[in-house]
């Protein structure tokens, strides 16, 4: 199963990633306070979201009807099962944001 690739020691940041075809623009950021990550997502330099956290077994943009979005489901996991939240310590080490439809992203 694919994965959008997070790295974490250059958060903030900015990346283009290609998925089902139309590629996007990921901002991820992190509050250290909290410990929890949000993402921004933008298309040809239009904002479509700001600030939306990383929710463990939650889809990504997921309570979002808007065809601009991206149309395969993106779900943090652990396909082992260790962990059951999205924190600094899980993120990119157990806990992966899941592309659910194989072959579907690339970098872009």
């Amino acid at each position: 199963m694919e994965y959008v690739d997070i790295e974490k020691e250059l958060i903030p940041y900015r990346f283009d990633i290609d998925i089902a075809e139309e590629t996007y623009t990921f901002e991820v950021q992190y509050n250290a306070e909290h410990d929890f990550f949000t993402v921004d997502l933008e298309q040809d330099a239009e904002v479509l979201a700001v600030g939306v956290k990383l929710v463990y077994g939650v889809p990504l943009f997921g309570d979002i009807q808007d065809s601009r979005f991206p149309a395969y489901p993106l779900l943090p996991l652990d396909l082992a099962g260790e962990s059951q939240a999205v924190t600094w310590e899980t993120l990119s080490e157990r806990v992966f944001l899941y592309v659910i439809d194989e072959g579907a992203v690339s970098d872009g």
